[in-house]
This record gives C-alpha cells, structure tokens and sequence, in this order.
C-alpha cells in the first residue's frame, strides 16, 4: 500500500476534503438549523426543504451535480444568460485537481449537511428556554447569546455533529467518482480500485485499516478538543 504511487495524493484529497467540509457544513448547519428553531413564520417549513437532500444517494447526488458542473451543465448555461462569462468554464478540469476538489466539496456539501441540521436542531430544542430569556433580560446581543449560552449548552450535540461529519468525511466515494472520475484518489475510492482492477482483497483490506485508524484517531481528537462538563469535573 505504501509503495502504491496514489496512497499519498488519496491521503492528501482525504484530508484536504475533511478540512474544508467540517467548518463550512458546520457553519451551514448551524445557521440553517437557527432558522428552522426560530419564531420566523414558517420557519418549520424550512425544516422540510433542508431535510430535502437526504432523499438523494450519493451516488445520485455525484450525478446531479455533474450536470451542473459539466462543460454544457446547468451552471457555465446560467452564467452565460446572465453575462457574467463568454465562454462555458471547464470545471472539472482534471488538470487542475483544486477545481475538481471544490466542486465535490460543493456536492458534498449539499448533500450531507441536512445530517449535521438534524442533530444540532434537536440540541437547540433542548437548550431550557429559561437560559435564553435570562440572556435577553441581560440585553445580550446574537454574538454574545450564542458565544455564553447556545455554544457551551450544545457542547455534547456539538461534539456528536462532528464526530458523524469526521467519520462520514473519510467514507466519501460516489461522489469522488462521479466529479473526478479516475483522476481524483481518496481513501475510499482507492480501497475500491485494489479490489476491482488489482483484484488484491489484501491491499484493500489495507486500506480499509486505513480509513478505520484514521476516523479512530480522528474521533480521539473531537473528544479531547470538546470535553463535557462531566468530563472537566464541572
């Protein structure tokens, strides 16, 4: 596995990938999940059209945004009405692996933000309401309502988001495959490609130990970066 000449391009995109998802998908979801538990009117409406994505495979949603990111797709067609390019703009340019990495950073960021809605809006259904009233008497503003009352009370939600993001994040594959075809490598899409063309279960087994040690580690520091009260003997 160590002497594969894609083992450490795939460990680079797989990392590169879970740097950039978490925060955005966790900012997204955050602000979606603030509309959908606000008294706006018709905010639990919003629930239903974020939860929408969820109804699509990976694979499915790899294909959707194909469509929109392929030379003739729905976005260079858009751009072109509007003015804003002459020409259609190859987006999934494999010679430019950065363009490529952020249209599946895109896709996945459309599909699987909705997972990352359904656990903090529940965490923020759980905050008593008696500690958000308290911050009003108080006349705190947004920043400092959530930075000393929503944040340190949705800790363990937080914490549960995060590590189901970071272990999802080190399985992407359908979606790799159906934006970078085969000139974008991450963990997953590599374990697959031992088994299929090497036809080696020995090397993806590797991989697959890969994956598992990583998401490990990686969990280990989700845990250690957000420590409940219980856990700081508070």
């Amino acid at each position: 596995m160590l002497g594969d000449d894609r083992f450490w391009p795939a460990v680079w995109t797989t990392v590169i990938l879970l740097v950039v998802l978490l925060p955005l998908q966790f900012a997204l979801a955050m602000a979606m999940s603030m509309v959908i538990t606000s008294r706006l009117r018709a905010s639990g409406f919003w629930l239903y059209v974020f939860l929408l994505p969820l109804g699509v495979s990976e694979l499915g949603a790899g294909i959707l945004w194909y469509s929109i990111f392929v030379e003739q797709g729905w976005l260079n067609t858009v751009l072109q009405s509007v003015g804003l390019i002459d020409r259609p703009v190859i987006w999934l340019d494999y010679r430019e692996p950065w363009r490529v990495i952020g249209t599946i950073v895109v896709a996945e960021a459309w599909r699987s933000t909705s997972l990352i809605v359904i656990i903090l809006v529940g965490g923020l259904r759980a905050i008593p309401r008696d500690y958000l009233e308290a911050a009003d008497v108080f006349h705190a503003g947004p920043w400092q309502r959530m930075r000393h009352v929503v944040l340190p009370m949705m800790r363990p939600t937080i914490r549960t988001a995060l590590i189901v993001r970071t272990v999802l994040a080190f399985e992407v594959f359908a979606t790799v495959i159906a934006l970078g075809g085969t000139g974008t490598d991450v963990l997953a899409t590599q374990a697959n490609r031992a088994y299929t063309e090497y036809q080696d279960a020995h090397l993806a087994s590797a991989y697959g130990l890969v994956i598992l040690l990583v998401s490990l580690v990686a969990v280990g520091i989700v845990l250690v970066a957000l420590p409940t009260r219980k856990e700081r003997g508070e």
